[in-house]
């Protein structure tokens, strides 16, 4: 990937403004964690998740066509040859792309997971969810694996693990929603375990005790995939660990309150307050301080083992490798907590 326009930015303040408004418009949990990523990867991480929002949203809009993936294909193309389509997102990924060194494979593969919803995902079994997670999400966490200056396979298949983990809790939440959508996520080998005919059931979807026990058996495949996640995060830049950990935290919650409403996430769908949140990144600082990188490394599920090459066979960015200066790591959680600390005392007097 030519890099020529590394001092000449293609994207201008009003283009990142966008992207900045589009997460904080549509993923709250992010917008929330990102508070805690030094500002040159926040900076970067905005055009990122924009650009994944605009690929799912895109193809939404479009009716859900192979036209649409062929278009947004035919755009991550121009992203790459550094001549991105008339977008204001479109100009600001292309400059993350040729900032840091991102290999193509991976939004590549996410778009390979927005054809397969197109095409009508069926996921017989958890290795197949496994398969479409890492496309749409796992391929995120090996992106921000790679803005963060982290190549090494222990690290990238970690992250990958988590936003496996997120995509899964995504899929618990969501069960209803997606249903009445026509869409089934959930394992159909576990339905049919269960006496559910799945066919059947997203004729008429509807909560039932067989459904909430396959929504715990998610639930708890995503919790294993957290805990597998968390030996990575110690291998991350110091700086970027607390925002990991408060995306994971968040994320998990939304997972414990399907748990708190028996596993029903059929009639309605979970929430987690803002004072939770609060609290959740009060443990993500705690967290940070004392995470160690796990000593012994697991390998990457099978599914995601192209992704981790993919990012190992790719040459680090001298800009990410930079994030950790002298003095900033101690500044940054400071500054968290005071935040932490200011947002308490503000709760205590508007109550």
């Amino acid at each position: 990937m030519p890099a020529r326009w590394l001092n000449r930015p293609l994207a201008g303040p009003a283009d990142h403004a966008v992207c900045r408004r589009s997460i904080r418009g549509g993923s709250k949990t992010f917008s929330a964690a990102s508070l805690f990523l030094p500002k040159r990867l926040r900076d970067a991480a905005f055009p990122l998740y924009a650009f994944c929002r605009l690929s799912d949203d895109m193809v939404d809009e479009e009716g859900g066509s192979t036209a649409a993936v062929a278009h947004l294909r035919e755009r991550l193309d121009r992203v790459y040859r550094g001549q991105p389509a008339n977008a204001a997102v479109d100009r600001a990924f292309a400059d993350v792309v040729a900032r840091y060194g991102l290999p193509r494979a991976l939004p590549e593969a996410l778009i390979d997971g927005l054809e397969w919803d197109v095409a009508g995902v069926r996921c017989e079994t958890l290795s197949d969810l496994y398969a479409y997670a890492t496309r749409v999400a796992g391929t995120v966490g090996a992106m921000m694996a790679v803005l963060m200056g982290c190549h090494d396979p222990e690290a990238v298949a970690r992250a990958c693990d988590l936003g496996i983990a997120m995509q899964l809790t995504n899929v618990a939440r969501d069960v209803g929603e997606d249903a009445r959508n026509g869409r089934l996520y959930l394992p159909r080998s576990w339905l049919w375990s269960e006496g559910v005919d799945p066919d059947a059931w997203l004729a008429r979807p509807d909560w039932t005790p067989a459904i909430g026990a396959a929504v715990e058996r998610l639930l708890a495949a995503a919790d294993e995939l957290y805990r597998r996640a968390d030996s990575g995060i110690g291998g991350l830049p110091a700086s970027c660990r607390a925002s990991i950990f408060a995306a994971r935290h968040m994320y998990r919650e939304i997972g414990e309150e399907v748990a708190r409403r028996r596993f029903d996430s059929v009639s309605g769908r979970a929430r987690v307050s803002g004072r939770r949140k609060l609290k959740l990144a009060g443990k993500a600082v705690s967290d940070a301080l004392f995470v160690r990188q796990a000593k012994h490394a697991l390998p990457p599920l099978d599914e995601a083992a192209y992704l981790v090459e993919a990012v190992a066979s790719a040459r680090p960015s001298i800009l990410a490798l930079s994030l950790d200066q002298p003095g900033r790591i101690a500044s940054r959680i400071l500054w968290v907590a005071e935040l932490m600390v200011a947002l308490e005392m503000r709760e205590q007097v508007s109550g």
